[in-house]
């Protein structure tokens, strides 16, 4: 016997409803939404927002949740569910609890693999935003590191 998989996408709303991300601000107002703003000083959080073809939203999703300083976040789970979705474009974001903007070494092998990965799969990293609990935030895109 096999297993059956189905795969199914149920939107919160209506397709002319969807948020569109023209600029980084649009992308960070839709991660702060996501970030569980109780915990952003003490645990890190790596969000993913995926977007279709007219940077419209298909949905924001919880890749990991981590410690004080550090989550994992899994480039397999991340592209699955933007293949399900049919997803052309991704934004990536975590946060830093210390409210240190720097990116480590980490978070710039992870983007490049995220992007690498992405770019064999037809999904396009457009940045990578690190988020202070106090408001600030990096983009990877601005700082040409993408």
């Amino acid at each position: 016997m096999v297993t059956e998989i189905t795969i199914s996408y149920k939107p919160k709303f209506d397709i002319a409803e969807r948020p569109v991300v023209r600029t980084g601000a649009d992308a960070l107002n839709q991660f702060i939404l996501g970030f569980n703003r109780e915990t952003m000083m003490i645990q890190e959080e790596f969000l993913v927002l995926y977007l279709n073809r007219a940077n419209a939203v298909l949905g924001l999703f919880k890749a990991s949740k981590g410690g004080l300083t550090g989550t994992v976040a899994d480039i397999r789970l991340i592209l699955s569910v933007g293949l399900k979705l049919l997803a052309t474009s991704v934004i990536l974001a975590h946060n830093h609890p210390s409210g240190n903007l720097k990116p480590s070494l980490a978070d710039q092998e992870l983007t490049g693999k995220l992007y690498e990965a992405g770019r064999l799969m037809d999904i396009k990293v457009v940045d990578h935003l690190i988020v202070s609990p106090t408001g600030g935030c990096y983009s990877f895109a601005d700082n040409g590191l993408l």
